[in-house]
């Protein structure tokens, strides 16, 4: 009885405990969820006071940026989104849809002198660039606007506002954010040419002007592309003030020219290597390929020139006997010459010289430049330009002028006809006529030699002397058409004398510029026809300078007129 007393006791305690330890931990498992439930309270209402604080700041934000932009564009309020299309255009101008007409016309914009936009990319990929040294790096230029003939929801782009937005990698669907803004007017500007060659081109600062009329705006990082003839060359913006984008329209603004970086430096494109007087340059030539020297001529030198007492001697040796080359030498403003435009030429195979006189050619105190052309196989050389004295010019005239007096006692050979004394006119005879042939071509007559006789040739398009392996060379070079931009085919020699005063295509300098440019063809006013202008020179001699005298603002084509009719000035 006890026993199972006992065991009823022990039983009851032990669940008691079990019913005490069952509601302990289910208030504990409350008292967790209830400090859970807080947390999550809180972690949401905090979540809520973070999204309220970004939606409030965003809201000022973008009140901030848009009182910004109302006050940079002078109250004109202007955004747009479009599709970009290029078109083949010049400068910075872009097109835009008629409906961004009526709405800047609407906010006045028209009124407030020229219209420029900030052009930026829009990224569709990837977070959102904020920072503005990104923006600039992915994109972003400004221009002008040339007309509203876009179709809607586009806008067309010229290659400098293509390229400068999209540079290579150039999207699917490019998307453009064109933004209206105010530019102040450029004070100063600092490029660098992306690459050698653009300080060669004479003048090139007034090159540089030329094309940036056509352009409205510069914005630093952006390239700008200055066409000189057929060459092109590629500066980058590095510096303006007093903006980092500036108005370019009716101002004077001051231009540094920086030289190129040495590890942008290229050789593939038109460069001049300097030469000096007396000094040997080695290089080594590809066949089809151009490489450009320049050298200089002094006044002092220029000046004996001029007097016959010297000639400039161009040199080059070639060190292997597969390759071959030719030189063309022409006088600035022809920098770059060519087989079709030059003024001196040397087409001997290997080795030649090439001796500069002012005979024929304007030559004198200057610059020159010299093209070494890989007419075969892959040649080294070594080019030198020295001066070449004329001491021995009248002692030469001297015995030229005794030689032609003949003896009374001299006799013609019949073979070499040549004046022999008499005394030995039969021994010269017999030597001559068993060693020496006279060429039969009619007006050469020159005395060979019987083993040099079967080398001599005259071809028979032009009558020139030449030795037999170089006749395919002359005939290649001098008879092989050659194609002229403007679409003439000619002869190497009339092709020469064609691009240098008949062609519209080659450059003349511009009395009114001073830049390089293409004759084009005869001016559309009649009076500029009379005046002798060419195109380019109508257009240009059209721009308004005040007159020196009178400050009046006068077309530059009329201002020698001005100043004999107004102020008696011849």
């Amino acid at each position: 009885m006890d026993f199972e007393l006992r065991a009823a006791k022990q039983k009851l305690e032990r669940e008691q405990k079990e019913r005490k330890e069952k509601a302990r931990l289910k208030l504990e498992r409350e008292k967790k969820a209830k400090q859970e439930a807080v947390r999550q309270r809180e972690a949401i209402e905090a979540a809520q006071r973070i999204r309220r604080l970004d939606a409030a700041e965003a809201l000022l934000k973008a009140n901030q940026q848009m009182e910004e932009v109302s006050v940079a564009a002078d109250g004109v309020v202007f955004y747009r989104i479009l599709e970009a299309v290029p078109f083949q255009g010049y400068g910075d101008k872009i097109k835009l849809p008629p409906s961004c007409f009526t709405e800047l016309s609407n906010q006045g914009a028209l009124d407030k002198g020229p219209m420029y936009f900030q052009l930026s990319k829009v990224h569709q990929e990837g977070p959102p660039q904020t920072d503005a040294a990104e923006q600039q790096s992915h994109g972003t230029t400004h221009s002008g606007v040339l007309e509203f003939t876009a179709n809607d929801g586009f806008v067309e782009l010229p290659p400098h506002v293509w390229n400068n937005l999209f540079h290579a990698d150039s999207p699917t669907v490019p998307l453009v954010e064109v933004r209206y803004v105010r530019l102040p007017k450029g004070t100063y500007a600092k490029l660098q040419p992306d690459g050698m060659g653009f300080s060669d081109v004479p003048n090139h600062k007034a090159v540089l002007e030329t094309s940036l009329r056509q352009h409205a705006t510069l914005s630093e990082g952006d390239v700008i592309t200055v066409n000189h003839g057929e060459l092109s060359y590629k500066l980058r913006v590095l510096e303006l003030k007093p903006s980092t984008s500036v108005s370019v329209l009716e101002t004077d603004i001051e231009v540094d020219i920086v030289g190129p970086e040495s590890a942008s430096e290229r050789m593939d494109q038109y460069a001049l290597i300097p030469l000096e007087l007396g000094k040997v340059e080695v290089g080594t030539l590809e066949e089809g390929k151009y490489v450009y020297y320049k050298f200089s001529i002094d006044a002092d030198i220029g000046g004996r020139i001029a007097s016959g007492d010297a000639n400039i001697e161009v040199k080059i040796d070639t060190e292997n006997g597969d390759g071959d080359t030719d030189l063309y030498v022409s006088r600035h403003p022809v920098i770059f010459p060519t087989q079709h435009q030059h003024d001196w030429s040397s087409h001997d195979i290997g080795s030649k010289v090439l001796i500069l006189s002012p005979k024929d050619q304007s030559l004198g105190a200057g610059t020159y430049s010299i093209a070494v052309f890989g007419f075969k196989g892959t040649t080294k050389y070594r080019i030198s330009v020295g001066v070449q004295e004329n001491s021995n010019r009248n002692v030469g005239e001297l015995a030229s002028s005794s030689s032609s007096v003949v003896d009374a006692n001299s006799v013609q050979c019949h073979n070499c006809a040549h004046y022999i004394p008499s005394r030995t006119i039969a021994l010269h005879e017999a030597y001559c006529s068993r060693h020496n042939l006279i060429c039969k071509h009619a007006g050469c007559g020159i005395v060979l030699r019987r083993e040099e006789a079967e080398k001599h040739v005259h071809c028979e398009k032009c009558g020139r002397a030449s030795q037999v392996g170089e006749l395919e060379k002359h005939m290649k070079v001098f008879h092989e058409p050659l194609h002229c931009g403007c679409g003439a085919i000619l002869e190497k020699e009339e092709m020469v004398q064609h691009q240098s005063s008949v062609c519209p295509l080659r450059l003349v300098t511009c009395q009114f510029c001073g830049d390089m440019v293409q004759a084009g063809s005869s001016a559309s006013d009649v009076r500029d026809r009379l005046r002798g202008l060419t195109e380019h020179e109508s257009v240009c001699g059209s721009r308004t300078a005040p007159c020196d005298s009178c400050g009046r603002s006068v077309m530059l084509k009329e201002m020698d007129i001005h100043r004999v009719a107004v102020h008696q000035k011849n």
